[in-house]
């Protein structure tokens, strides 16, 4: 039996699947991830991407942060792969509980998963600083420079900069999630981000599912690895 036959197998034998998944997820997508070779790491600006997507940088340099922010972090036209649907459909048949997600990009929910928790937060919800009036990104990308609500106040992305912590009621509820879990897989992302990547120490379980195109630090305590895109592999399991 070859690897993904094994994931398959483990798949319905199991009925409280929790899928923890990063940049990987959304790169067939067409959204670039960070780390590789065409990742925003590596594109060439005046400052390095991790400083104009910070909290202090976003504060002082608020027009630069949404230049960069416009044109290299949100991605309207993208839509679900074979990824989303098929964590939207092991949901659906009652066999996935929830979807942890690092990604800021709403594909998730566009793809019809209900129980996803966002680590980093999303592009497409925003709120005014002064006042807490939301906004969708289509404000944000109407509007010319730094974006103002109605009440004058500045607008800010509701995600995660650098500088700033995660969310604690998404960390406990994420924890409460994969403890409970009877699999757990986790996939496109690299493992090196913390607290994030720290998430899956508190699996106890022995379904441990590793899948992503390169070496993990997790490898060796992983059950079952496959070095393959993460939408080749989801989308034979469903």
């Amino acid at each position: 039996m070859n690897a993904v036959d094994t994931l398959k197998k483990w798949i319905d034998e199991s009925s409280n699947i929790v899928f923890f998944g990063g940049a990987g997820v959304s790169t067939e997508s067409g959204i670039p991830d960070f780390r590789s070779v065409d990742g925003l790491y590596n594109l060439k600006y005046d400052e390095p991407p991790e400083t104009i997507i910070s909290h202090s940088y976003f504060l002082h340099n608020t027009e630069k942060f949404y230049k960069f922010y416009r044109d290299k972090m949100i991605y309207r036209d993208a839509r679900p792969n074979r990824c989303h649907t098929a964590l939207a459909e092991l949901e659906k048949r009652g066999k996935l509980s929830a979807v942890i997600t690092q990604n800021i990009d709403g594909l998730h929910q566009l793809a019809g998963s209900r129980s996803v928790i966002e680590l980093h937060g999303s592009t497409l919800r925003n709120y005014c600083m002064k006042c807490g009036k939301k906004y969708g990104v289509d404000h944000i990308m109407a509007s010319d420079g730094v974006p103002r609500c109605s009440c004058g106040g500045v607008i800010r992305p509701d995600v995660v900069l650098y500088e700033e912590g995660l969310d604690d009621a998404d960390i406990d509820k994420a924890i409460r999630y994969i403890r409970r879990a009877d699999m757990l897989i986790v996939g496109g992302t690299s493992l090196t981000v913390y607290p994030a990547a720290g998430l899956i120490d508190y699996y106890g379980g022995h379904r441990l599912v590793l899948i992503n195109k390169s070496e993990t630090p997790y490898d060796s305590y992983a059950d079952l690895v496959i070095a393959d895109s993460i939408g080749t592999v989801m989308g034979q399991c469903v």
